[in-house]
């Protein structure tokens, strides 16, 4: 098997050589929910005054693939002290996982989302911060949406609220026709650039989604997600029906700079409150951006729990938001603009993603914003 190389500026994971998908230091448990099992992985002790991080992973991927590069990562570890992190296996994703006999109702993507209160309540946790990506970003979103008291921030990678259009459900369906179900995979987590030129880090994921995974488990989540309904999310301006929510929490929202879902996530920028969001649009980067950058999301990371306060910062008065950013944050912030999507959005209109586009400004400094218009910040590094 092809071993992953660091993207440039980058320093290999901590994991043990050619084992980039192990755990290290963790304990298995399985939980269960009113709709089936999950499997659960603890790395560390919570801690009394802070919340734990809970990971969620995309279709076609279980928690060691999506997140050990990161969580592995040497800037990370010092995140990790601070905090206990529970990573949820979707139902038959995980390792070595059975397969589920004919006629198994797997669970909806709404269901999925119901099944981690039981969790949080079997582990006695009091709050977490969530970071999903693709599939798990969508769960972790559902469950804030129905249960807020429980998600203090989400940071959400490869996030597209939108349910499938008829145009994307044929185009999909004709995939499926032409292209074994690890092709599918592959275009889902990789842009075309990377397809054709990262070799060894797609040959890696393409060996474990074809060989690591259980492909019977495997269709029915895939299923489940390509069936998954609008979340009907909608920018907060006072006049929010029944059937449009809001996150109430801090949302970091990251997507590489030729993402296949790039458009998506600019969409769901849209839909989001301005004050507690900001988008981190990563340059030379694809589809996974916790495996190819895993450190300049771990910096990101870094400052958004700062934000929260859950990790100590250097305060000063002149500043509105009481951290003082280092040389590294500055760089990390080179480049901000804002959300053109603010009157449409307060008019309730949902853009297609076609039209969805952002107003670039000056390269240093906040953007200027006319009176009344709410923008979010977006951080491009």
């Amino acid at each position: 098997m092809a071993a992953m190389q660091p993207h440039p500026g980058e320093q290999q994971d901590q994991g043990s050589p050619g084992q980039p998908f192990q755990d290290i230091g963790c304990q298995e448990h399985d939980v269960e929910t009113p709709y089936g099992m999950l499997h659960v992985t603890v790395r560390g002790t919570p801690r009394a005054n802070k919340p734990v991080i809970m990971t969620y992973h995309d279709i076609g991927l279980n928690h060691k693939m999506c997140f050990n590069t990161l969580f592995n990562y040497e800037d990370m570890q010092e995140i990790m002290k601070h905090f206990a992190v529970y990573h949820i296996d979707a139902p038959g994703a995980q390792q070595e996982a059975p397969q589920f006999p004919s006629g198994y109702q797997f669970p909806s993507m709404d269901q999925l989302a119901e099944m981690i209160l039981p969790v949080i309540e079997h582990f006695s946790l009091k709050s977490v911060i969530g970071i999903g990506v693709g599939a798990g970003a969508y769960i972790l979103t559902r469950f804030a949406l129905n249960h807020p008291a429980f998600v203090e921030g989400l940071v959400l990678i490869n996030i597209d609220t939108c349910a499938k259009g008829w145009i994307d459900w044929a185009t999909s369906k004709l995939s499926e026709l032409t292209n074994t179900l690890t092709d599918i995979l592959m275009t889902h987590h990789f842009s075309q650039d990377e397809l054709l030129n990262n070799h060894d880090l797609v040959q890696m994921y393409r060996e474990h989604m074809a060989h690591d995974l259980n492909h019977h488990n495997l269709s029915l989540f895939v299923h489940s997600y390509d069936s998954r309904r609008d979340l009907d999310i909608m920018r907060p301006t006072g006049a929010l029906t029944a059937h449009h929510k809001t996150l109430t929490c801090q949302v970091m929202l990251v997507v590489g700079d030729s993402s296949p879902v790039l458009d998506a996530v600019i969409e769901c920028n849209s839909r989001l409150d301005p004050t507690s969001t900001t988008l981190l649009k990563m340059a030379d980067c694809g589809g996974l951006p916790q495996v190819v950058q895993p450190g300049k999301l771990t910096e990101a990371f870094k400052y958004f729990l700062q934000g929260m306060g859950y990790i100590p910062s250097v305060v000063d008065r002149r500043m509105s938001t009481g951290a003082v950013p280092s040389a590294s944050m500055t760089r990390l912030a080179r480049s901000r603009t804002a959300s053109s999507s603010s009157v449409s959005s307060a008019d309730g209109a949902v853009r297609s993603r076609g039209r969805t586009r952002t107003q670039s400004e000056g390269s240093e400094g906040s953007p200027v914003a006319p009176p009344g218009n709410p923008q979010t910040m977006e951080v491009s590094c």
